[in-house]
């Protein structure tokens, strides 16, 4: 993989000329910054920006005004080849808080391992509808420990404007949920992304997260799409890179509000 090349692509049909990701989701130019606009539930944040030292607090402050008009806490998603040098400094001036830094990996579809299953005794099955989603949320809310509110919500809008722009899977192990994640095709570009894969405390360490993620992997193959892309976490990075992945960049979360 030529990691430049793949990375500004990326940077162009995922941040530059980012789609919205949710009905009633707005995605805007203003300036050298692109940002999403979204209700309460939905992501409200900067995707991309083309700053330099003489603009980047002026730049800051807007945006700063433009969400808090609205009323709208919002994430700055900061990259780590994002100009200037020290934007995430300015951001923290600002009054933005860094969440964990993430990894920005990438892979082929082509080259990785397909061939991963769950363990014995867990199955596999895709959450098309609300009961589903319910079990999807249940996971996500025991393996992060987080509410699981606004994550019901965006699913639930996208499988309803747009079910063939997202993939939620959900192992069970009889009736028990034990580990899901989703996965966000993007139509007119070669990316799918892969999200919120969790797996419950008792669960992990069987090989459950692999198979999800090569569940996934099949489909987008299936659908054309040539390159997954993952934010991934300390925890599922070594997997990840063990199944073909690379590291091309890293992402930090800058939030603004309560």
């Amino acid at each position: 993989m030529d990691h430049t090349a793949v990375l500004a692509l990326y940077d162009r049909d995922m941040r530059e000329r980012a789609r919205p990701d949710g009905p009633g989701a707005l995605v805007e130019r203003a300036g050298p910054v692109v940002r999403q606009v979204a209700d309460a539930q939905g992501w409200n944040g900067v995707l991309w920006s083309d700053l330099d030292a003489v603009g980047a607090d002026r730049a800051i402050r807007e945006q700063i005004a433009h969400f808090t008009s609205l009323g709208r806490d919002f994430e700055w998603k900061l990259y780590g080849h994002d100009r200037p040098a020290d934007l995430g400094a300015r951001l923290g001036a600002a009054g933005f808080r860094a969440e964990p830094e993430e990894t920005l990996l990438v892979a082929e579809t082509a080259r990785l391992a397909l061939d991963a299953e769950p363990p014995a005794g867990v199955r596999l099955v895709e959450a098309a509808d609300e009961f589903g989603i319910g079990l999807v949320v249940d996971v996500h809310e025991k393996a992060f420990g987080t509410d699981g509110t606004r994550l019901r919500h965006r699913l639930l809008a996208r499988l309803a404007a747009d079910p063939g722009t997202v993939v939620a899977v959900v192992a069970l192990a009889g009736d028990e949920p034990v580990s899901a994640a989703r996965m966000e095709l993007v139509p007119g570009t070669p990316f799918a992304g892969l999200w919120g894969g969790g797996t419950v405390e008792a669960w992990r360490g069987r090989g459950i997260y692999r198979a999800l993620v090569a569940h996934r992997a099949r489909v987008a193959a299936a659908h054309g799409y040539r390159y997954l892309q993952v934010d991934a976490s300390p925890m599922s990075r070594p997997i990840l890179e063990r199944l073909g992945f690379h590291a091309l960049s890293t992402t930090t979360p800058y939030l603004y509000g309560s």
